[in-house]
């Protein structure tokens, strides 16, 4: 395996499947198998999930509701989803920690560091709920926060997409993937990749950053693997 540790970025949408709304227990089962045998090659995993499936901070504020309200909320949602990947792994006999930024001691540890990368060193998945416990902070930012923290060897961001494109391939049929790209690039360009705060933690961490498609049987244990797949950002 190419990496040791990774930290796992996947979004919430991601888990509805077809699903118009919510939790496909199908789709998070593919996942947890798909994690698994990444893990049990001895590859040490964190996961961050968004929240977008359940509610959306954002899209919650243009609707009339206080900012940080909207954001609590969407933490919340965050956990729900953790919650639902941690039964899902466990149900495959893996060791798993779900850890967040508020507090929530009946279902999860709070976070704290140097916990969270003893849980890593004991082969225990750690999953990390709840965002930053900040508002105004996004869940790709949580992502990178804590791939820093922890001292992961790199960020995948498991997508819908195959990799980061000269134009949105879902509506250029011309657009073309870029197999490695700088974070230089990428601001030149004004692709998007994460929100800019999570991109430039990863930059000024030199954290390399890999966009890859998670639905796609097989590409999680490739990416693991160092397979030239999806697109690498690099410094």
């Amino acid at each position: 395996m190419k990496y040791k540790r990774i930290l796992l970025k996947l979004s919430g949408e991601s888990l509805m499947g077809d699903k118009q709304y919510g939790i496909d227990g199908d789709r998070v089962l593919q996942y947890a198998r798909e994690i698994k045998a990444v893990f049990d090659k001895g590859v040490e995993i964190a996961i961050v999930i968004g929240g977008g499936n359940i509610f959306r901070g954002l899209s919650a504020e243009k609707s009339g509701m206080d900012r940080v309200q909207a954001d609590y909320m969407g933490m919340l949602a965050t956990v729900i989803n953790s919650m639902a990947l941690q039964d899902a792994l466990e149900k495959l006999n893996i060791k798993t920690r779900l850890m967040t930024a508020i507090k929530m001691e009946q279902i999860c540890e709070p976070f704290i560091r140097r916990r969270a990368v003893r849980h890593l060193e004991k082969r225990r998945i750690v999953i990390f709920g709840a965002g930053t416990g900040n508002p105004y902070f996004t869940t790709d930012t949580c992502a990178s926060l804590r791939a820093i923290e922890v001292q992961a060897d790199v960020v995948l961001k498991g997508t819908r997409v195959d990799g980061i494109y000269t134009a949105d391939p879902e509506k250029d049929p011309a657009a073309t993937r870029y197999e490695e790209i700088t974070f230089q690039e990428v601001y030149d360009k004004g692709l998007n990749v994460m929100d800019m705060t999570a991109f430039t933690l990863c930059q000024e961490n030199k954290l390399p950053i890999i966009v890859f498609d998670m639905n796609k049987p097989g590409n999680f244990m490739r990416i693991a693997n160092g397979d030239g797949i999806g697109t690498l950002v690099r410094g």
